[in-house]
């Protein structure tokens, strides 16, 4: 991973007064391509041209850092999901729509998903201050898209199944562990399969 100063071909370049994103930028692509273990401080400055003294102007330590990338991630996914949400079609369209957004931002934001995931600071059941999370958009959508309920299971529980299934759909995928051929569904559709299973399954039961 070259420093951004070398040549134009970066996303971004690092400029004298705009430390703070780079470095966060900086953090995001060593996500990406090592993991949340995967670097230090040192290399974050290293990479954008800096002292390893000068991150200590805008960050506490690496685990600032690593709780930064996790929140602009956690805002990025949320509004992904909030778009899907308003968007249109039906109820379950837009449902459906959420799925897919969830399963594009961990293949688009491989840094950002792990941070979310990895750092001790993220938690996607708990919505930062100005805008719900995306489990409350996941319980709302629900709501939403099967007014009638689910036989009196409680629609956080179908939420938290839903996720899971997402969250493993999109972990699998980025590990290349989803078999792939002829005849063989994408990650998209069996996410679409694996919901309409669990919460047609969940509309069937009767409590005991």
């Amino acid at each position: 991973m070259r420093p951004w100063r070398e040549g134009p071909g970066d996303r971004r370049s690092y400029h004298h007064g705009n430390l703070k994103e780079a470095l966060i930028e900086a953090a995001r692509r060593f996500i990406a391509e090592r993991g949340v273990g995967g670097f230090t401080l040192v290399d974050a400055a290293r990479l954008v041209g800096v002292t390893p003294a000068a991150l200590y102007r805008h960050f506490r330590g690496r685990e600032a850092l690593l709780e930064e990338v996790a929140g602009r991630g956690f805002a990025d996914l949320a509004e992904r999901l909030a778009r899907a949400l308003t968007s249109r079609g039906t109820p379950l369209e837009r449902f459906t729509r959420m799925g897919e957004a969830y399963l594009t931002f961990a293949e688009e934001e491989p840094g950002y998903y792990a941070a979310i995931f990895e750092t001790r600071g993220a938690n996607l059941g708990t919505g930062l201050p100005d805008r719900p999370s995306p489990f409350d958009l996941l319980v709302e959508a629900l709501q939403a898209t099967f007014p009638d309920g689910f036989a009196g299971v409680d629609p956080r529980f179908i939420a938290l199944e839903v996720w899971a299934l997402s969250h493993g759909l999109a972990t699998l995928s980025a590990a290349g562990q989803l078999p792939r051929g002829p005849g063989t569904p994408d990650k998209y559709e069996l996410l679409r399969a694996g919901v309409l299973a669990l919460v047609h399954g969940a509309g069937a039961a009767r409590p005991g």
